[in-house]
Parts: structure tokens; C-alpha cells; sequence
């Protein structure tokens, strides 16, 4: 038999409206979940930070929502999984929703929230960046030692003839190429790009920015560049060389390469047949490509099972045992493709608008609503099942 201890839980005031749950019935919202994205938000003051960072040239007498308002309305939301801006013409009158945007009235409806996806511009863009970077860096209570800065690409499909659309051959779809960077589950950059461009594009430019900026706040930190061969381009690995920069970069494989590795090949594949077992072992070894102007380290692993060999590459400048520097280091770069799977349960991919920069702001406000998400995951959810759930559980 269930035996119930407290019939009424409080959580305060909004206004003259008092909040507060029982188990009597009364006006029932099936998003609850809103009054907790308010808590993680006001210990964040995220919302805030975004509406102050975009400026309001809106004339205020005329305007019955704030902006913080609409981008509360709008970032909660699509945490609690409704992705259309058409959504809000129900979601406006939600008791949860209006509590949690500090609000006893009617919100703003599916046009007026529109309106505010349609200011996204450059300069918004710029603005909402720094924001997240400015939470990442609060979110810290003392200077860390390591930082791991964590690049990845993915394919945003096009719903039409979008301003930027392009044809992915890889992909193969029209689509665009958002950039990712990731510091463990915390999100820092989410750059909406054309798919025309290469894998890596413009990320030497985010890279020097986040650099300078993390170590304008902890300037003894340090930070490691990590992603798969697609960011294997020189002009990345001399600018960390360069700027004391580690790095531990997938790097494709070639000839030359695979003629490094033949004979660490071979002795895979003798201990594979002589025992029946998967056999792994890790080299090192130096390696320039024809565009490079000095050797690096390259980390080999010479796999060889029940599907053949499997001989895989790595650029680094880090000293270590190599097999743990792939295992441990490298390897962990797998969890960001969960962020990035994330971003799209939280609509990253709602990139529907015509121009091309309301789909910048709309994939911005789908990162807000992650770092929400992610704060209640990190803080509120600390040493429970669900701290390492997905943002869909």
C-alpha cells in the first residue's frame, strides 16, 4: 500500500500566483517540467544573458511581452519537446509555462514568437555565442587544469530551397554543415555553415577565439584540440604547435601510412591466427604529409580479427603510452556525437526559415535549450540513475 507523506509541495511565488502541488485534481499541464527549466534558468540566468546580450529596439509602451518573455517561452519549449513555433498558440495559455516565464497572463502567441526567430542576424549570432561561452565559464568554481575541446560536423537536411542550400555528396542530400565544439556535455559553439565548405572550415578561427578567451579567464589552463580527420589540416596543428596547444586528431589512411604499419600488420594478423582472438597493439611513428612542413607523431593501432585488419591513425602532440592516449583520449571523442545527437532531439534541425540567418538563430536557440537541459542533468541530477541520461529519457 502506498503510504503518501506530504499532500502539498510548494515552490513559491509568481506574482500574486502561488505555486505549488497536490493530488486533488484542479487545472491539470502535462508539462510540469517547465517549473524546472525555470530553477536551472534562474540559477543560470541564461535567459537573461540572452536578452540582454540581443537588445530589445522594440518601442516598450506598445509591447505587452518582454523580450526575455518570448525567449523563455521559446527556449523552455523546445526543452519540453514541442519543436513548431505554431505550438505556442496552445502552449500560451499552459498554467506551467506561463509560471514558468514568470507570467499569470496570457503568453505570446505562434506570430509573436516568430517575430523574434526572424531578428536573427550576425550580430545575434555573435552575441548568443558569447553567451554560451560566458555560462561555460561560470559554470566553473575554480580554474580547471585540462581543458578537451571537442570538434565535430554534422548534416542538418534542408526542408526547401533555404538561402545556403547545397548538395552533400557524402551526405548525399541537400543539407547544411553545422560545427559543434563540446568541453565534456557542455555545449560552447553550434556555427550553422553551407555544405559546400570542408569539414573544417572556419574552425581554426572558433578555435582561436575559444582559445583566447579561456585563457583570458584561466590563463594557466590547459587545453587540448580533439576531433576526427576531418580536422586533420595543417594549418590547425601548426597553430596549437605554434600557441602550446595539444591536439589528438584522427588522421585518414594511405599509402604511406598503411606501408608504416605493414609490418605491425603482419604480427597482428600471426597472433590473431595462432590464437583465434582479437589482437590490438599500439606504435608510434613520424609521418609528414606532402603539405606539411615537418614531421609528427603518429599514433598506429594494428588491429586484426574475424573481419580482417583494421589498422587505424592518429596525429598528436601529446607525450604518453600511446595505446592509452588512444584509448583513453582519443577514443572518449565518441561521447560528442551523443551531444550532437542531442542537439537534434532538441530540433537543431528545425532550420526551416528562408534566410539563412533566423536558421543560425534557430539552431542557437535549440543550444540554449540544451544547456538548460545539461544543467539539470549536471547539477540537479548529480549521483542519481539519470545523470548520464539522454536529454529524451
Amino acid at each position: 500500500m502506498t503510504e503518501c507523506y506530504q499532500g502539498v509541495l510548494e515552490f513559491g511565488r509568481v506574482s500574486r500566483r502561488k505555486v505549488e502541488a497536490d493530488f486533488s485534481g484542479g487545472e491539470i499541464t502535462s508539462d510540469a517540467g517547465a517549473l524546472l527549466l525555470r530553477q536551472a534558468d534562474r540559477r543560470l540566468g541564461l535567459t537573461a544573458a540572452m536578452a540582454k546580450a540581443l537588445g530589445d529596439p522594440r518601442r516598450r509602451a506598445s509591447c505587452e511581452h518582454s523580450l526575455v518573455t518570448l525567449l523563455r517561452q521559446r527556449v523552455y519549449a523546445l526543452a519540453l519537446g514541442y519543436e513548431d513555433v505554431d505550438d505556442h498558440d496552445h502552449l500560451r495559455h499552459d498554467g506551467a509555462l506561463q509560471t514558468a516565464c514568470n507570467r499569470v497572463s496570457v503568453l505570446g502567441s505562434a506570430s509573436t514568437v516568430g517575430r523574434v526567430e526572424r531578428r536573427g542576424d550576425r550580430a545575434a549570432a555573435m552575441a548568443l555565442h558569447q553567451v554560451l561561452v560566458e555560462q561555460f565559464i561560470a559554470s566553473f568554481a575554480s580554474a580547471p587544469e585540462e581543458l578537451i575541446l571537442d570538434f565535430d560536423a554534422t548534416d542538418d537536411p534542408v526542408h526547401g530551397k533555404q538561402e545556403g542550400r547545397y548538395f552533400h555528396g557524402y551526405y548525399d542530400q541537400y543539407c547544411f554543415l553545422p560545427l559543434y565544439v563540446t568541453c565534456n556535455d557542455q555545449l560552447l559553439v553550434s556555427y550553422l555553415r553551407p555544405s559546400c565548405v570542408d569539414a573544417a572550415a572556419h574552425a581554426g578561427a572558433v578555435l582561436v577565439l575559444l582559445v583566447r578567451r579561456l585563457r583570458q579567464a584561466w590563463p594557466n589552463v590547459r587545453i587540448i584540440f580533439r576531433g576526427d580527420s576531418g580536422f586533420c589540416r595543417r594549418h590547425l596543428l601548426t597553430w596549437c604547435e605554434n600557441h602550446g596547444v595539444g591536439y589528438i586528431v584522427g588522421i585518414a589512411k594511405n599509402d604511406r601510412l598503411l606501408e608504416k604499419a605493414e609490418s605491425l600488420m603482419r604480427v597482428a594478423q600471426q597472433r590473431y591466427e595462432a590464437s583465434g582472438q582479437k589482437q590490438r597493439s599500439f606504435h608510434t611513428v613520424h609521418y609528414a604529409a606532402g603539405t606539411w612542413t615537418r614531421s609528427r607523431q603518429v599514433i598506429v593501432k594494428a588491429e586484426y580479427s574475424d573481419q580482417g585488419e583494421n589498422p587505424r591513425f592518429v596525429v598528436t602532440n601529446l607525450d604518453g603510452d600511446p595505446q592509452d592516449l588512444y584509448d583513453r583520449l582519443y577514443c572518449a571523442r565518441g561521447e560528442m556525437e551523443n551531444r550532437i545527437k542531442e542537439q537534434l532531439q532538441l530540433f537543431a534541425d528545425r532550420t526551416s526559415c528562408h534566410k539563412w540567418w533566423h536558421n543560425q538563430f534557430r539552431l542557437l536557440l535549440s543550444s540554449c535549450a540544451y544547456v538548460l537541459v545539461e544543467t539539470i542533468r549536471r547539477i540537479g541530477l548529480k549521483n542519481t540513475q539519470l545523470a548520464r541520461a539522454q536529454v529524451n529519457t
